[in-house]
């Protein structure tokens, strides 16, 4: 299963059209949302998600996904026009960062191969 939190729905669907196996992917607009299905035991192997969001932003829900031992191991591919180092969001179990103005179809599928098997 692959998490896709946007809240642009086309770039949500061009990630999951990079994704290719759009049976495994839940979309969720919002970060409580995905918080939620989460909390209720359905845990992605993978998640793309965009940083700012309506509600609580991406920073909000990268911080509560650390904050527990079973969701903290979750890898997170921050996917956002802002401009800033994977280096600054390790700790946040962030393995990449694509910029939504330049990343390409190919990046996106190489993370969903490698992590969400």
């Amino acid at each position: 299963m692959i998490f896709i939190i946007d809240d642009d729905k086309i770039m949500a669907e061009c990630v999951s059209r990079a994704v290719g196996d759009v049976d495994k992917i839940r979309f969720f607009d919002n970060a409580i949302e995905a918080m939620n299905e989460i909390a209720s035991g359905v845990m992605p192997k993978l998640i793309f998600l965009d940083i700012l969001l309506n509600g609580p932003d991406g920073f909000t829900f990268l911080n509560e996904m650390v904050s527990y031992k079973d969701t903290a191991q979750i890898p997170v591919v921050v996917i956002s026009s802002l401009d800033f180092g994977v280096d600054n969001l390790e700790m946040y179990g962030v393995v990449g960062i694509l910029n939504k103005d330049t990343m390409l179809p190919k990046e996106i599928k190489e993370y969903a191969q490698k992590y969400a098997k």
